[in-house]
């Protein structure tokens, strides 16, 4: 029989790797709470044309990256593969849309179906928030400083840069569309594959190309930021003038677009080097047309989402959080007293290990090598007398107390240690 293996695409979470996801979701979490986003969840799959309305049945990710399946009852699901779209579902089929403005902030799996690579799998992780309601360019400028500031408390931002752009209002963005259609045309013969259908389909992708025959042609493109009427100029200035206020440094970059309908005004993306290949690490924009495409009222919305799995790759390895106390009998009448003393620990709030069977000198050197300080020991004489071996692994002090005194000692000790 074959090894048994994950599915192509997903991964094991072992501790160290889990450790270190933990870490970015806790500081994203504590970092977003400080700007009135509350925590929220989706299901994990939704009704198929959650995803496939406000995409686009022709967009790459409904026709290439979607995991769909049919259940019992005949009805058609999509594995998430973001969750703005869930966020905003959530907020119409809630009944929300009466309590604007609403903040949310998210973290949990995501699905594609892509060629597996460094930080990005087929099952994913991310963290997100969302500010539905606000229409203003302050609201865009406040989700970006969030994400500079989860990005600066996980150690980070120095790695980044902040890349950023209008799209403009749909009267904007459509007077560019033309104008590049128009450009791009003339060179429809040398584009790549993939630009050609997207220009018949979805032409501003085609900004996005990574194609160096494709970004050759685009260094004489039109620019979006000439097509902006005077309200789109207006809102870009708002969101640059808080960013430049608050020592936000950014980076204009006129080839930054979100290809979606629903997408305008603001849109911007943490890119780094650190990880190899230059590659985004957070990213997001302004989508005031997603709840009317979802079948809900006119609500406007702006957010970000950032890649777990990347982010911890960036800020490296996080403690594994590990007892620092093992309780351990010397011989078998002590078990049960060993067992209790353990759980009158935890019930403190200490953690314990409680290792069982073989030598005890054995078991505690492998408690010393797993980094726990404290073990405390229990034989046929200390359970005679009420009291406990106290040996400091770190030290190699030990001394006899009693059992009733233990729990007060060990916080204490391990308050002294924690406040060093």
């Amino acid at each position: 029989m074959s090894r048994l293996q994950p599915a192509r695409g997903t991964s094991d979470l072992l501790p160290d790797a889990m450790a270190a996801q933990r870490q970015v979701v806790t500081t994203a979490r504590e970092a977003s709470a400080r700007y009135g986003f509350q925590e929220m969840a989706t299901p994990i799959f939704e009704f198929a044309e959650v995803f496939s309305r406000p995409l686009g049945d022709s967009s790459d990710v409904v026709t290439k990256e979607t995991y769909n399946f049919t259940d019992r009852g005949g009805e058609t699901f999509t594995l998430r593969p973001e969750n703005t779209a869930g966020v905003v579902r959530a907020m119409i089929s809630n009944g929300l849309t009466q309590s604007l403005p609403l903040k949310f902030f998210y973290a949990g799996p995501m699905f594609r179906y892509e060629r597996p690579q460094k930080g990005r799998m087929r099952q994913f992780h991310q963290i997100g928030i969302e500010f539905l309601g606000p229409r203003d360019g302050l609201a865009d400028a406040e989700i970006i400083a969030c994400g500079a500031r989860v990005l600066s408390d996980l150690g980070v931002l120095d790695k980044c840069k902040l890349h950023l752009n209008s799209l403009g209002d749909t009267d904007s963005r459509q007077a560019y569309r033309s104008a590049l259609v128009a450009f791009l045309e003339r060179h429809a013969g040398d584009l790549s594959e993939d630009s050609q259908a997207r220009l018949k389909t979805n032409p501003l992708r085609i900004l996005d190309s990574k194609n160096a025959g494709d970004r050759d042609i685009l260094v004489d493109a039109p620019r979006l930021d000439a097509h902006l009427n005077a309200e789109s100029a207006a809102h870009f200035k708002a969101v640059t003038t808080a960013l430049d206020a608050a020592g936000i440094n950014w980076e204009f970059d006129p080839l930054l677009v979100r290809g979606l309908d629903y997408y305008c005004h603001t849109a911007f993306e943490f890119i780094t080097d650190a990880l190899g290949a230059q590659g985004t690490v957070l990213g997001g924009g302004r989508y005031d047309g997603l709840s009317e495409m979802l079948g809900g009222p006119p609500v406007a919305g702006v957010g970000w989402a950032a890649g777990i799995e990347r982010l911890a790759m960036l800020a490296g390895d996080a403690p594994v959080d590990m007892p620092r106390v093992a309780v351990m009998s010397a011989e078998e009448d002590a078990d049960s007293t060993a067992f209790l003393l353990a759980e009158a620990l935890r019930t403190a709030g200490i953690a314990v290990d409680l290792p069982t069977g073989g030598n005890i000198g054995k078991r505690m050197k492998k408690a010393d090598r797993a980094g726990i300080r404290y073990a405390v020991i229990l034989g046929g004489a200390e359970l005679a007398s009420g009291t406990v071996q106290l040996r400091d692994l770190g030290e190699g002090a030990q001394e006899e107390m009693a059992q009733a005194d233990l729990v007060a000692r060990l916080l204490q000790n391990l308050g002294n240690e924690d406040a060093s």
